[in-house]
């Protein structure tokens, strides 16, 4: 099975890894203006339908996803998002689904009064060697306020850059294991006084 990839003007490598991204080349349904392109791959040592049906099931995405406070489903192919934000705020949008193919992809784009436009893409891709799964989380996103927004964010920790190579991490953490490993003392562990 071979991997979707676009070609564009810079070549067939895909187009978050070019020196000056170009979001529209990233074949997204939605937020063709964002200014900002994330991609990153991780391999996943799990079978490629249990990765699809754990990540489809959104309300499980706050169990790895730092950022993430909730996910409901609302109805269809929608889902309702909270998501933490610089200095303690909260952001929300509702959530669309565009493409699904049980086992390979989800796609979804922000709905049109979204507090960050934004849109995605997920695709599981079986390894050419049976070793597990190929995940690959591409995200369009107009950050709040532009340069700045962004600027705030990383200083907060909350870009979504370095999130979304954590947030896969921990993903691959917890499927693989069935745990995410913290620096945290358990809740149920004595502490001094």
């Amino acid at each position: 099975m071979a991997r979707r990839q676009t070609t564009h003007e810079t070549g067939d490598a895909p187009p978050s890894t070019a020196k000056d991204p170009n979001v529209a080349a990233a074949a997204l349904a939605a937020d063709r203006d964002a200014d900002t392109l994330v991609a990153k791959t991780v391999m996943i040592n799990a079978p490629r339908q249990a990765l699809y049906d754990f990540w489809r099931d959104f309300r499980n995405l706050p169990l790895f996803m730092e950022n993430i406070e909730s996910v409901s489903i609302t109805d269809g192919g929608r889902s309702h998002w909270t998501v933490k934000a610089p200095a303690g705020k909260t952001v929300e949008w509702d959530s669309i689904i565009v493409e699904d193919i049980p086992g390979k992809v989800i796609e979804w784009r922000s709905a049109a009064d979204a507090d960050v436009k934004n849109s995605g893409r997920i695709e599981f891709v079986d390894s050419s060697n049976d070793r597990g799964t190929w995940v690959t989380a591409t995200i369009a996103y107009e950050a709040p306020a532009g340069a700045l927004g962004r600027l705030v964010a990383t200083l907060f920790g909350r870009e979504p850059k370095v999130q979304a190579r954590r947030d896969l991490r921990r993903f691959k953490q917890l499927m693989e294991t069935g745990e995410l490993a913290t620096s945290r003392p358990p809740f149920a562990a004595p502490r001094a006084e």
